[in-house]
């Protein structure tokens, strides 16, 4: 970024400038609440309460306990955003209980490390967030409307996220049923016991959800009322994190990658405010208007190089990428909410695409295995989340219909 300004012959004060525009954007207090939130949650004993909760209710299907992990991991990864902190916080977790249930190691490999990115369509993932913010004033310097908002887009995510579990989770029944996993009898004691252990950790996404679509408060108040909801529950009910010992240390974790993630987030503006000010875009539309006949190949050109692009890390692929997609997309009269869903599950893929995708290393590092192994175990949902891609990509409803 500095290097595009200094050729251009920029102020450099422009780089300041958008960092300024962060601290000034109330959407953007919600990323450092919301990682706290998270961070807080993945420290406490919240996702051995939440496993025992999802086997109470499901673990009699044949290949429960596989659903288990796909319902809590991507519940992880909507608060964290970091497909990094769910696999080290719950893979230790699930990984034994799996093996123990005679799934296969490389079933198991893979399950976690899909379900690492899963969360990301689901409210109140920050990729979510930070595409409607980047997004929405993309698209409204081009036609001087919203476009996208946050609440929209949570709308829009919502059941393409629930298509990708649906998914994986009738696979995760399938490979049980080849199996012969073991089953565990339904009782309503044991689910009455887990319900109770979780029972302060379960109102959280009902209220933030409630609350930011039924207009009682905004995404950047609602993140304010998760943290301090967390940190209550947490630290006075549950004790689950002691203030002398574990707080201090939770907090200065997530501030760490807050600091980190906003240095990302005001050189990429910079950067997108570079490409912008030498017509990038507008020559991307030209070459795209002229090589590509209809919108059909344009999404499919579309998803081959977002894949490729989403295997680097999420915000930076947000930040860089969305404002130059947005005027190109627009011509070819894709709606703005379809294209953020649409890049949103290609970042979920890319984190699982070699030959750098983030949750293979991650994995590849907390289980301690081998690269190539990790990537072979993350095949079968890979294609999986390749086809679920297609569907939402060519059946526009399924973003649209709840607007």
């Amino acid at each position: 970024t500095v290097l595009g300004y200094f050729l251009a012959g920029e102020n450099l004060a422009g780089l300041f400038i958008e960092v300024y525009k962060i601290a000034t954007n109330p959407i953007f207090m919600a990323i450092p609440l919301f990682i706290f939130a998270g961070y807080t949650m993945a420290e406490s004993k919240t996702p051995q309460r939440l496993v025992n909760l999802s086997r109470a209710m499901i673990g009699w299907l044949p290949g429960g306990i596989a659903v288990v992990a796909l319902i809590t991991c991507a519940f992880f990864t909507a608060f964290t955003g970091a497909s990094g902190v769910t696999i080290i916080a719950m893979g230790g977790l699930l990984y034994p209980i799996l093996l123990r249930e005679k799934y296969g190691e490389n079933f198991t490999l893979g399950i976690l490390t899909t379900t690492g990115s899963l969360g990301l369509l689901f409210p109140p993932s920050l990729p979510l967030i930070l595409y409607a913010v980047i997004a929405g004033n993309a698209y409204s310097s081009i036609t001087g409307m919203p476009g996208v908002t946050v609440d929209k887009l949570f709308l829009a995510a919502l059941i393409p996220g629930i298509l990708l579990v649906v998914a994986l989770s009738i696979y995760s029944i399938f490979v049980g049923n080849k199996i012969g996993v073991n089953k565990t009898k339904f009782d309503w004691k044991k689910l009455w016991v887990a319900l109770k252990e979780a029972k302060y950790e379960l109102p959280l996404p009902i209220i933030i959800i409630v609350g930011i679509y039924g207009g009682f408060f905004t995404a950047s108040e609602g993140s304010a009322i998760a943290a301090i909801y967390v940190l209550i529950v947490e630290v006075f009910i549950y004790r689950d994190i002691s203030i002398k010992k574990d707080l201090v240390r939770v907090i200065k974790d997530s501030c760490v990658l807050t600091g980190g993630l906003m240095v990302i987030i005001g050189m990429a503006m910079a950067f997108t405010n570079y490409l912008v000010e030498k017509e990038v875009p507008f020559m991307l539309v030209n070459i795209m208007k002229e090589h590509l006949a209809s919108k059909i190949s344009f999404l499919m050109i579309l998803n081959v190089l977002l894949i490729i692009i989403c295997m680097i890390d999420n915000f930076s692929a947000i930040l860089v990428v969305v404002p130059l997609i947005i005027p190109v997309a627009n011509s070819f009269g894709v709606n703005p909410l379809h294209l953020g869903v649409i890049f949103l599950i290609n970042l979920e893929i890319g984190f699982l695409t070699p030959p750098i995708g983030l949750n293979v290393f991650i994995s590849s590092y907390r289980f301690k295995k081998n690269i190539l192994e990790i990537f072979r175990a993350t095949l079968p949902f890979y294609i999986i989340l390749v086809i679920c891609l297609l569907l939402v990509t060519y059946i526009p409803w399924l973003t649209l219909c709840l607007q």
